[in-house]
């Protein structure tokens, strides 16, 4: 491996200095929102260091951005984190879960989250912030169905895990677990980051990007189990490797999903250049730092 000129290091140093920095920024900002949101983020499994790795994340995935920019996606990362923790780990019935459904889309559709729904106060929150960039009430109806379709997901998944305890042969299969990702929460954030921050001709090309988001989350989703499967073992949730495929078939799944994504961010860079590169970044930082830690602190449950 060749070795940069001093140069060169000092030039690669001052850029991930710059990046550090608008990371530092989010984590402080993320740090508010744990702060004015408590009972959402119990420590664990939610700690500084996570919320470190969330602001990191973003701000090395869309470097070109201001701290002010990258706001949104911190802020729908840290919900979505809340989300999954009730629907996985609070909620003890369908019913609660179901609750917690329709009470997110309500407010995703624009209703006011009751006195006691801190987890739709949240969303509110973001949604508000949305409203205010004019394009938001065109693309309402698609943010909005990113948030059902990551919720419907988390449902699902709670039905599976109930189902798996009652009899441990109840299985999704590996296709239908795959086509569940949505509730690994990627779109939902890169939707609402596009929203937050997309040209006109973005926004002209949503539904394209949302769609090759959802590919590219897929391959997260896979990246994320193989990170998460010794604590996946200890809490009861689902994971690709307890569906009859081994490790080296899922590195050949996500090995060949990266090639797939390569050909097709190839054709979505002649039309939106900066997206297509934001999904690469996302790939790649997502799947070296899967490679060697998680986002989660230790969980009890």
């Amino acid at each position: 491996m060749p070795i940069d000129t001093p140069t060169d290091a000092l030039a690669a140093a001052a850029e991930q200095g710059r990046i550090s920095a608008l990371a530092s920024r989010g984590h402080r900002d993320l740090q508010e929102r744990v702060a004015l949101y408590p009972t959402l983020f119990p420590s664990p499994p939610v700690d500084g260091a996570m919320l470190g790795a969330l602001a990191l994340s973003t701000a090395f995935i869309a470097p070109w951005c201001t701290a002010q920019q990258l706001r949104i996606a911190n802020r729908a990362s840290l919900w979505v984190t809340a989300e999954d923790w009730l629907i996985d780990a609070v909620a003890t019935s369908l019913d609660a879960v179901t609750g917690i459904v329709s009470n997110c889309i309500a407010v995703a559709e624009g209703a006011t989250p009751a006195a006691d729904d801190v987890l739709g106060q949240f969303l509110a929150e973001i949604r508000d912030e949305l409203a205010t960039v004019p394009a938001f009430a065109d693309a309402q109806p698609l943010w909005r169905d990113e948030v059902r379709r990551m919720l419907a997901a988390d449902a699902l998944e709670w039905r599976w895990r109930a189902a798996r305890a009652a009899d441990d042969r109840q299985l999704p299969t590996f296709v239908e677990y795959l086509d569940n990702a949505d509730g690994y929460g990627a779109s939902f954030v890169n939707v609402s980051h596009w929203i937050a921050t997309g040209t006109a001709d973005t926004l002209n090309h949503l539904p394209t990007l949302t769609a090759a988001s959802r590919e590219v989350q897929q391959i997260l989703r896979l990246v994320n189990d193989l990170a998460s499967y010794e604590r996946d073992l200890k809490t009861g949730d689902l994971n690709a490797l307890l569906l009859g495929v081994d490790q080296d078939e899922i590195n050949r799944q996500i090995a060949e999903r990266i090639d797939q994504c390569r050909a097709l961010l190839h054709d979505l860079e002649q039309v939106c250049p900066q997206e297509a590169t934001y999904l690469a970044r996302e790939i790649g930082f997502t799947t070296a730092f899967y490679g060697r830690t998680d986002f989660w602190g230790s969980v009890e449950r």
